[in-house]
Formats: C-alpha cells, sequence, structure tokens
C-alpha cells in the first residue's frame, strides 16, 4: 500500500475513531457499572419474623448468585440507623411503618410495602379497655427504647392524652410483657406481631388475658396514613371454640423493605421478585397476592422500582442467569449509541474517501488547463520549454496517484488530456522553429 493512500485512509478513519470514542465516553457516564455480588440487610431479633424474611430473601438472591448478608438488630429504629451510618451500614433494612421522621427518610428510598403488622393490645380481664384512653392511670407495657413497638405506641398513647405524667411506661415486650400482665405487674401491654405467629396464636387462647378492640379503627387510619385497619374475623383463631367470640378491629402499620437510594437498579429488580415470592400468599388480614405493594405513605418510591412491579422479570432474566443478562442490559445501553454514531459513519466513510480521490484529480485537472490557458498565450522557445517541463511533471506525477478500481474512468481521462495538450505544444513547437 502506497504512502499517499495510507494517509488518505488515516484522514478518514482518525476522525471517524475520534468521533466514534466520544461517542463511547459520553455514553459510559450513563451507564450503571455492575451489580455488587454481595449486599446485607438489616432485620430484627434473630428469633423474629423479619430474620426469618431476611433468610428467605437471602435463599432466594442465592440463586442469582447474589450472597445477601442477614444482620441481627434490636429492631426498626436500630435499622435505621444502619442505613444511615458509615461504619454498620447496610444496603437493606425491614421497617416497621411509621419510625421514620421526615428528616430521616433522606438518601432513603422503599421497594414497597410487604405485610401488614397488626398492633395488639393485651390487658387483664378485669379492667375495661376499651379505648386508648382507659389506659390512663395505668402500667402499660410498650417495648424497649429503640423499637418500633414503643414508637408506634408512644404516638398513639399521645394522640389519646396518655403521657408519662398520667401512666407508667414499661420496657418490656414478648413473654416478659406476658408475663407481667398475667401476674398483675403490668395493665396492658402493646405487641407488633404477625398474626401468623405461634406467640400471638397462643395469646389470643389465653383465657387470661384479653385483646382489645380499636372501636376508633377508621380515625387512626385516616390520621395516620402508615396504618390500616383490620378485621380479626369471629372464630377465625379456632372454629370449635369460636376464638375470638366477636369481630376484632385492629390497626396495622405495613412493614417495609427499605434500601439506600444508590442501590443497584438491577438489584433492585432482583429483590421485588423476591418480595413477590414471600409474601404474596396472604393471611388473615391480606388477600393473595395483595402484598407486595408499590405504594408507600411515607418513603420515596422511585420510577425504576414501580416499573419493576409493572413490568415483572425483564426479558433477559426469563431465558439467562441474572449476571449474562445484566452484562447484556449494559452492554445494550452501551452500543445503541454508538450504533447511532457508528451507522451514519460507515455510510459517510466511504463518500469521504472517495471525494479527496475525486479531489485530486480535479486538481491535476486544474493545473493542466492552467497550462493549456498559458500554451495559448505563450510564443517563442523559452515558454515552450518551459510549459513541456510543466507537462511532464504533471504527467509523472499523475502516474504515480494511487487511484481505486471505481475512478479508472476518470483517471484514463485526465492522462488522455495530458496528451491532446502534448500534441498542442508539439503542434506549437512546429510554428517556432518554422
Amino acid at each position: 500500500m502506497s504512502l499517499s493512500k495510507i494517509k488518505d485512509l488515516f484522514l478518514v478513519a482518525v476522525p471517524a475513531l475520534l468521533i466514534i470514542g466520544g461517542a463511547f465516553w459520553a455514553t459510559y457516564q450513563f451507564v450503571e457499572p455492575a451489580p455488587p455480588k454481595h449486599i446485607s440487610i438489616a432485620t430484627g431479633s434473630s428469633t423474629g419474623a423479619y430474620y426469618g424474611f431476611g433468610q428467605d430473601y437471602a435463599r432466594i438472591l442465592k440463586r442469582s448468585g447474589i450472597e445477601l448478608d442477614v444482620v441481627s438488630s434490636a429492631g426498626s429504629l436500630d435499622n435505621l440507623k444502619r442505613l444511615h451510618s458509615k461504619e454498620k451500614r447496610t444496603e437493606l433494612a425491614l421497617m416497621q411503618g411509621g419510625v421514620a421522621s421526615q428528616g430521616e427518610r433522606d438518601g432513603l428510598m422503599s421497594l414497597g410495602r410487604i405485610f401488614l403488622e397488626p398492633l395488639w393490645v393485651f390487658y387483664r380481664p378485669e379492667l375495661e379497655i376499651n379505648r386508648l384512653t382507659d389506659l390512663k392511670e395505668k402500667r402499660i407495657a410498650i417495648g424497649p427504647t429503640n423499637s418500633g413497638t414503643r414508637q408506634l405506641a408512644n404516638a398513639l398513647l399521645s394522640k389519646n392524652g396518655i403521657t408519662h405524667e398520667n401512666a407508667e411506661f414499661l420496657s418490656l415486650s414478648g413473654n416478659e410483657a406476658i408475663s407481667a400482665l398475667e401476674q398483675g405487674q403490668a395493665d396492658a401491654v402493646f405487641l407488633v406481631v404477625a398474626p401468623s405467629s405461634p406467640f400471638i396464636q397462643g395469646l389470643l387462647k389465653k383465657t387470661t388475658i384479653k385483646l382489645m378492640s380499636f372501636e376508633r379503627a377508621d380515625a387512626y387510619s385516616r390520621i395516620f396514613p402508615y396504618l390500616s385497619k383490620v378485621t380479626l374475623p369471629e372464630g377465625t383463631i379456632d372454629f370449635v371454640a369460636n376464638i375470638p367470640s366477636k369481630n376484632i378491629s385492629l390497626i396495622a402499620p405495613s412493614a417495609a423493605l427499605i434500601a439506600r437510594d444508590d442501590l443497584h437498579p438491577a438489584l433492585a429488580g432482583l429483590l421485588i421478585q423476591a418480595l413477590k415470592e414471600v409474601h404474596s400468599k396472604g393471611d388473615i388480614f391480606q388477600k393473595t397476592a395483595e402484598f407486595p405493594k408499590v405504594t408507600d405513605p411515607e418513603f420515596l418510591v422511585t420510577s425504576d422500582t414501580k416499573r419493576s412491579y409493572k413490568d415483572g422479570v425483564p426479558f433477559l432474566q426469563r431465558y439467562l442467569p441474572f449476571w449474562l443478562a445484566s452484562f447484556l442490559q449494559r452492554s445494550f445501553i452501551l452500543l445503541l449509541p454508538i450504533a447511532t454514531v457508528l451507522f451514519p459513519i460507515i455510510k459517510l466513510a466511504p463518500l469521504l474517501y472517495n471525494w479527496r480521490i475525486r479531489n485530486r484529480l480535479l486538481h491535476w485537472y486544474q493545473q493542466l488547463k492552467k497550462l493549456e490557458h498559458n500554451i495559448n498565450e505563450d510564443v517563442g522557445y523559452q515558454h515552450f520549454a518551459e510549459n513541456m517541463t510543466e507537462l511532464e511533471r504533471i504527467e509523472s506525477t499523475v502516474q504515480l496517484i494511487p487511484v481505486p478500481k471505481d475512478f479508472s474512468d476518470q483517471f484514463y481521462h485526465l492522462r488522455g488530456a495530458i496528451s491532446l495538450v502534448r500534441e498542442r505544444l508539439e503542434l506549437q513547437a512546429e510554428k517556432v522553429i518554422s
């Protein structure tokens, strides 16, 4: 390949490569990195339902090659701190509704509400407790300091005028709180537990304690957006013993899976699939496929999350392993804009190359035309010799021009024009000599 041809290709290829490289760089700024293979989730006590759900998610995510580290914690408030922490940070957390203030929601997003957790208020049967206002001057077990149960209990009791000044709050929960109630050391107990829990099933069958029905459940659900009214129907727990003996109205915060807002979108979609697999079965208070829900009254729900709920499993993940589907999806996003730039370049590059060849031939046509003009005006042997020298220069240079086959006709036309000019010069020479 001649140096001239190499130069032509270089002048065409370099700008094209620069444009493609620029398109690649610009597109890369908008392409998500590969999803991490290891993330963590803050749950709750290692013996609680939250921790069990975390184990279910871990089992499901492992099928896609993602390791989910399930971290036990002191409860929803502790989980919230872990999401914001720099030292004990987790990417995910299970949260009870109503525990986060407005400022604490910054930098977080919701992957959906996943199930209802009724608030159970048990009290000693000799007392008449029909409303929370009846708990004035009573001893109330509302859970540990950092628990979501205590947060919810404080909000509800405060709304009913029950404070530290007119009631005694006990930091008891679970079996310890129930024992205090049965032994007369507490008058009422607040518990937030899933209805499927054997613990709750056992409490509802006890005759030594009673369950309060929330007469104003509708009002609570209006005032506190994260609360829902639910009904425990008569006989649900035991048809033979008719437990409960009447319909019980309860209020229930909805638990949510909360993530840091920098969670990789591909992992968010994978987690939503896990939520659907674990929480769509339904129970006493929720219908099949009622949960998980994409709506959230407290935390931000991103458009990507809404799209994952609506569209379900991405097309590529239906047929390919998660890592391969994710790679192909990112590659497609990267290559599509580049292909948009590359296609016109592929079309234009040959045209640009052809233009350069045609322009080179036209240059020598112009030189030849200038020489022809000199022939018409110049007379004398000296001018003849100069014109002949110029013609020989043009001819020798044209013979060295690398011309593609497509331009062969134009090339030979140029050489034919040179021959015609040579004939005119020879005729002029005969006139000078004679």
